[in-house]
Order: structure tokens, then C-alpha cells, then sequence
């Protein structure tokens, strides 16, 4: 299936995520399944485009099972907007061969920004059963990009100011990861320490930015934050917002999530006659809580469409009055 037509081929620089000064906004897609949903697709991008986040993420099914409509997707990030594309990976499952022919293929695509992920076992599976292949956590999967981006573009050559001609030697580009952080706990977490744990050794691998799963109450994430601080993470770390439009998809996404189902939310939900905008509105106290509390940024989670986030930036004030919907 053919998403998006590419024009321009070559690769441009990706700066890492900013850090400090007014706080930053960001999207996540998931890769349209058929023709109709990539239609949709293409008019919401264009929407998110023009609102200038700091980069789109862009989710793949299990076991890459998306990673080709995936690509076409970040590609057409990468060669028709000015916004930084966010390629996930997951490594359940996968032996090293196999991540790292994946990341090469990303890499050679110009895309050098990740969202590392260990990925969720198979149905019925236990921790430490084969699912887990060659790669037992996104630490190790952190390692290994930073790894095959050393290996493909060892160093660059500079020009020396001053004396025409020449060059220096200087280190190949660096890629930008991020990775998950679970304000409430992983579902197969034992403690709240093993998580800190687990956050830490995620930025010892190298990452440079965390991205939280979601959650319902904004003292969840800022409490996690403070004792992320304590125990001594220091990468930026960004609360993952979705506003919840419906009573079925909250189920869906307590389901998914394994997040305790936000009784107040479900019943505004149930009781309200345009459901929507409560799940706005929850959305967009929730962020205005959060960057009242310190958030560098917001990381919106969009189920494809643009309306709903927009509606949240442009509420909290991170839009242009030009760019805020009605």
C-alpha cells in the first residue's frame, strides 16, 4: 500500500529534542491499515504538520507487521515537512541480526530518531520464556542503535574555518533514543524501584528523552518525576496525554494499558451528551496541571486524528491563536 509520494530523497540533519525555554509539544501516529485510513491520515498530518511540533513518533504493529506502511510514513516526515520523525522499535522476539538490519534500514531511510521499546510478549508467554530473542530489554536495544549508527557513520569530515580546502576529522552523527517510562508502574514490574532501576539503566545505554505511558491524574506523573530526580535520571521526561473521546475507548485503552479505570472520567463520559468534549476537557486540565508542575513538554497521543489535540494545545496556550481550532 502506497501512503505518500516522495519527492525530495535526501536526508537532513535531525537536532535532538529541546530542552528549557517555553515548554514543547509532540504527536504519536500509528501506520493506516488500508487505503480509506491512510486518506484520513494524510488530511490530519497535515493538520499536526502545520501546528510545528517537536517531532512525530510513529508506532509499527507486532513484529514489524506495519513497517514498511511505518517507514512510508517517517519518510514523508522526513523529505516534506520541516518536523522530526520518531521511528519505534521493539525487540521481542528479534535476534541481533535482525535489529540490526532493522535499524540499518531506518538509518539508511535518514531517519536517526528512536522511540526504543522492549515490546510486549505473546499472549500466554512468561518473563524469560524464547519470546524474548537476543535483546532482554530496550537498554540493550538502546546499545545496539547507537552501535550500528557507529558502525555505518564512524566519523564526518569538517570544513576548517579560515583555510579553504581543508578538513577535520570529527565523530559521525549522533541519533536521538527515547524510551518509556510507566508513571504507575510497569504491568510486569514487581516495585516502583525496579522501574527507577530500569529508567536509570535505559539512560546509562544512552538514552536522551523518556516519554510516559498514560495515566489519568497529573500528580501521577509529577510525583514519578520527582522520585525518577531522587534516584539520579536526568534526561527530559514527557507525560503522555490522550484525550479520551468516548466511554468504549477508555475501556480499550485500560485494557491495553492495565491502568485503573478513572471512575470520574468514565462517568462524565457516560452521563455527557457530547462525550468529546469532556474528554477534551479532561485532557486539557490534565496538561494545563502538568506544565503548571514543571512538564518541559506534552506528548499527545492522537489515534490519527487532529481535531481532539489540537483542541488541547491550542486550550493550554502551546498553539498560535492563528493555529487554534475552533
Amino acid at each position: 500500500m502506497t501512503v505518500f509520494g516522495i519527492e525530495d530523497e535526501s536526508p537532513r540533519p535531525v537536532a535532538p529534542p529541546q530542552a528549557g525555554g517555553r515548554p514543547t509539544f509532540s504527536f504519536e501516529l500509528y501506520p493506516p491499515r488500508n487505503e480509506a485510513a491512510a486518506e484520513a491520515l494524510h488530511r490530519s498530518l497535515a493538520q499536526l504538520v502545520a501546528a510545528s511540533p517537536e517531532f512525530i513518533s510513529v508506532t509499527y504493529g507486532a513484529n514489524g507487521s506495519s513497517r514498511g506502511v511505518s517507514l512510508d510514513v517517517l519518510r514523508h516526515l522526513l523529505h516534506s515537512t520541516a518536523v522530526q520523525p520518531m521511528a519505534h522499535l521493539t525487540c521481542v522476539g528479534s535476534s541481533y541480526a535482525e535489529a540490526s538490519q532493522l535499524i540499518r534500514e531506518f538509518l539508511d531511510a535518514g531517519v536517526t530518531s528512536f522511540l526504543a521499546l522492549r515490546g510486549d510478549p505473546p499472549a500466554g508467554a512468561r518473563e524469560g520464556d524464547a519470546f524474548l530473542g537476543d535483546l532482554g530489554s530496550a537498554g540493550e536495544l538502546v546499545q545496539l542503535i547507537h552501535r550500528v549508527q557507529a558502525e555505518r557513520e564512524p566519523f564526518v569530515q569538517l570544513p576548517v574555518p579560515g583555510f579553504p580546502g581543508a578538513r577535520r576529522i570529527a565523530g559521525g552523527q549522533k541519533v536521538t533514543i527515547a524510551v518509556a517510562a510507566f508513571p504507575n508502574g510497569h504491568p510486569r514490574s514487581r516495585s516502583i524501584e525496579q522501574d527507577l532501576d530500569t529508567l536509570l539503566a535505559k539512560e546509562a545505554a544512552g538514552a536522551d528523552l523518556a516519554i510516559s505511558q498514560l495515566f489519568f491524574e497529573a500528580d501521577d506523573f509529577l510525583g514519578f518525576v520527582d522520585r525518577a530526580r531522587t534516584a539520579g535520571v536526568t534526561m527530559r521526561i514527557l507525560p503522555g496525554v490522550m484525550p479520551v473521546l468516548s466511554v468504549a475507548q477508555l475501556h480499550r485503552i485500560v485494557e491495553l494499558s492495565g491502568e485503573t479505570l478513572p471512575v470520574q472520567l468514565l462517568h462524565d463520559l457516560e452521563s455527557a451528551d457530547d462525550p468529546a468534549a469532556v474528554g477534551i476537557a479532561h485532557a486539557t486540565r490534565l496538561a494545563d496541571r502538568l506544565l503548571a508542575g514543571g512538564a518541559s513538554g506534552i506528548h499527545l497521543y492522537t489515534f490519527n486524528r487532529h481535531e481532539a489535540p489540537l483542541a488541547v494545545l491550542g486550550a493550554v496556550g502551546l498553539l498560535d491563536s492563528a493555529r487554534t481550532p475552533a
